[in-house]
């Protein structure tokens, strides 16, 4: 494991931790006692989007188990350089929409800001991982951020990035102050990774301004199979919801990591356990590099037929596609 990391020199807790996050697929392979098995001659590290995991989620990884469905989102393979139909660096118009560097708007009434291009966990699947944060992610004054709200005369704000949650206390207590006092808007919706990947980071100290915002707040966090739903994950939901804010789940259908009923049942199941309620899975993204992963459409709705014949419907996330253009994500038809 490393002791430094882009996010700089770590203080405590949180911090620490993603400072030491693990960076070497060696390393990390050698750790689950995988160094010998077949799956350590299939990593190829990326550059450009290299391994990257805290401590607290390998920790949930199965050892000796190379198909274990959490090593699986996470370690950098071979296959992901080579090149797919249809897969590209862009998948879902991120480009098309930009309005200012790191404002989006795809759909009416609602604005996303890419606050960071920083995130605790490299997800080999992530529809961003070729994003130029370098030139289009937010920067400068948020106030800046909350007149070019004002303009566009949105009802929701959505915080994403990378993981909005990687910013600091002051810096992220900043933004949302400034758009609670200064923008006009009604909802703010956090997307992010960390509860599941990092739950140290959902302090008190965190959450002590959202519970005195005007706007209401929507956590949406992202666990993608059971074994990512631990106590911890449901202290840090508890804490989400206590500063009043209502917690949903998006997952991401991925070959070999939850394509059967069975885990997307237990998954809701275990959600729903800690007080977190399913809300969408979505088909994968097409971003190059992560074409290893795809679900092909039929098989996807003869797993949401099951699960509606096994669940209750608030327990069914909705099926759905993000397809570059569109006004709303687009439902798929699972009748």
């Amino acid at each position: 494991m490393i002791t430094t990391s882009p996010f700089g020199l770590a203080s405590e807790g949180w911090q620490r931790e993603l400072a030491e996050a693990w960076r070497s697929p060696a390393a990390l392979l050698e750790h689950l006692g995988l160094s010998g098995h077949p799956i350590a001659r299939q990593v190829a590290d990326d550059p450009g989007f290299p391994l990257r995991v805290p401590d607290y989620f390998v920790g949930l990884m199965r050892h000796g188990d190379p198909a274990d469905p959490l090593l699986a989102q996470v370690l950098s393979r071979a296959v992901e350089a080579v090149p797919a139909d249809g897969f590209t660096a862009d998948p879902v118009g991120d480009g098309a929409a930009s309005l200012a560097p790191g404002l989006l708007q795809k759909y009416r009434g609602r604005a996303l800001l890419i606050t960071t291009g920083a995130c605790a966990v490299h997800c080999r699947y992530c529809f961003r991982r070729h994003f130029p944060y370098q030139t289009d992610a937010a920067r400068g004054d948020w106030a800046d951020v909350a007149e070019q709200l004002r303009s566009l005369d949105v009802a929701e704000l959505i915080l994403s990035g990378g993981d909005p949650l990687t910013l600091a206390d002051s810096r992220l207590h900043r933004l949302i102050d400034q758009v609670d006092r200064g923008a006009g808007l009604r909802r703010l919706r956090i997307h992010t990774r960390l509860p599941v990947v990092l739950p140290s980071r959902i302090t008190r100290a965190l959450l002590a301004p959202f519970s005195r915002l005007s706007m209401r707040c929507v956590w949406v966090i992202h666990a993608n199979h059971p074994n990512e739903v631990t106590p911890e994950l449901g202290e840090a939901a508890a804490r989400l919801r206590d500063s009043g804010g209502t917690v949903l789940n998006q997952a991401v259908l991925l070959k070999s990591v939850n394509d059967d009923a069975d885990t997307l049942e237990t998954l809701s199941e275990a959600l729903f356990g800690v007080g977190v309620l399913p809300y969408y899975l979505h088909l994968l993204d097409p971003v190059a590099g992560a074409a290893h992963f795809d679900v092909p459409v039929g098989r996807a709705r003869g797993l949401l037929r099951e699960l509606r014949a096994r669940l209750p419907g608030y327990l069914v996330p909705r099926l759905v596609q993000e397809v570059a253009g569109a006004d709303a994500k687009r439902p798929i038809d699972v009748a």
